[in-house]
């Protein structure tokens, strides 16, 4: 088929109903495909739920929602969709901004972002839909992301108490860093409550500790910021938490292979743990051992420690074992 220059995006041809959402903090501008109709709404939980509940009425077809991660914004779309029980897929900003320039749209507004977004539900095969989120699993994200500000926070501050100068500004950061470890002290008990007292958090946060060299903190970061561990094959995980080698070949250039993208995040948490396993656990010892024969750069050791130690804690929550191996994963 021919893509026609004057309709870059194509006429939409559907076997589902595709209700996409660009999302702004005021405002959502909505593709609905096959009707190729557009629309624009005040992004408010009602509005939201008022136009999928007309939405799915009239659709003919089952319903798929498409919106953007967009750092929180997009939640009245992602509840809506969910209280409905509507299939919804949350995209990825880089995937469908490279799939607009495919189809070759240069253009970007919001009707035209609602529109492209529209048909990348469309037109993208095995698209991984969003499941609700547990609870407390919503509760852990939230309380963990506050406390790891905190401690950003804090170590800002402790650095411009070197460069105070004056005795004014000293106790003014000083009593700021104090009342900041009383709030990440608090936080702390407020996380180790909550995990102790869900079943399933508790478990999970057992299994990953069952790693030596892995501790409480390491822990609450899987579970707060990569819960779909123990759902994925280890090269899906080594992907979304940034720790995949990426190719970088072409012709007779053979290029460091080097990590991109993933879970920021979770990457520093799992550095600390895997700076840990290299020095005490027996296993994690002996392959930075054999990576240091072979010439391999300190980060380089710690980078592939990482990634092993992000597929060991997936394989261990798929199985529900506690971690027995003798050889990395």
């Amino acid at each position: 088929m021919t893509m026609c220059n004057s309709n870059p995006l194509g006429k939409p041809e559907a076997e589902h109903t595709i209700i996409a959402f660009d999302v702004a903090k005021e405002t959502l501008a909505i593709h609905v495909l096959p009707d190729d109709s557009a629309h624009a709404i005040a992004n408010r939980p009602a509005a939201v739920r008022a136009f999928l509940r007309r939405a799915a009425v009239k659709a003919r077809t089952p319903v798929l929602v498409v919106c953007e991660a967009t750092g929180g914004y997009e939640r009245h779309v992602v509840d809506a969709a969910h209280a409905l029980g509507l299939a919804l897929h949350r995209a990825h900003g880089q995937r469908t901004r490279l799939f607009a320039l495919y189809r070759g749209l240069a253009a970007k507004t919001d009707p035209l972002d609602a529109r492209m977004l529209a048909l990348y539900g469309r037109d993208t095969p095995d698209l991984r839909l969003h499941a609700p989120d547990d609870p407390d699993q919503t509760t852990l994200r939230a309380l963990r992301k506050r406390r790891d500000d905190l401690a950003m926070m804090i170590g800002m501050e402790q650095r411009r108490l070197h460069h105070a100068g004056y005795k004014r500004i000293e106790r003014s950061i000083t009593r700021h860093i104090t009342a900041m470890r009383k709030e990440l002290a608090e936080l702390d008990a407020e996380i180790e409550t909550l995990i102790e007292t869900s079943p399933q958090l508790a478990r999970k946060a057992a299994l990953i500790r069952s790693i030596k060299g892995v501790g409480p903190m390491t822990a609450q970061a899987c579970l707060a910021y990569m819960p779909e561990l123990g759902t994925l094959t280890k090269g899906q995980a080594a992907s979304l938490a940034g720790l995949a080698p990426v190719a970088r070949d072409s012709g007779k250039l053979s290029a460091p292979r080097r990590i991109s993208a993933g879970r920021k995040t979770l990457r520093s948490c799992l550095y600390m743990a895997a700076v840990v396993a290299a020095s005490h656990n027996p296993v994690f010892k002996q392959y930075a051992a054999e990576m240091r024969q072979r010439g391999k750069p300190a980060k380089v050791i710690i980078t592939a420690i990482m990634r092993r130690l992000v597929v060991i804690i997936n394989a261990i929550l798929k199985e529900g074992k506690p971690c027995r191996q003798s050889i990395p994963a």
